[in-house]
């Protein structure tokens, strides 16, 4: 998505979901500030916001669960397309 990532991860239970998250953020903003250093200056070495969004699957299954986030970019456009 042009101003946010849905992911589908699994982490075991031994990881609290904090802790990979702050992970997750951490190595992905060093990676990306490493291959595009122009970005180190707009972003000011802050690449992601504070927050996140976690739910779990119980009523759903995986398989569900990922064709929706697929599916997200496609609606996304969708709905782009008609607000100009």
């Amino acid at each position: 998505m042009p101003d946010h990532i849905h992911m589908v991860v699994a982490i075991p239970p031994k990881l609290s979901v904090s802790d990979f998250v702050g992970y997750l953020k951490g190595k992905s903003a060093l990676q990306i500030f490493d291959k595009h250093p122009e970005l180190t200056t707009r972003y000011d070495r802050t690449m992601w916001a504070r927050g996140y969004f976690v739910s779990t699957i119980a009523d759903v299954d995986e398989k569900t669960i990922i064709k929706y986030v697929e599916e997200q970019y496609e609606e996304s456009k969708k709905e782009d397309s008609g607000k100009k």
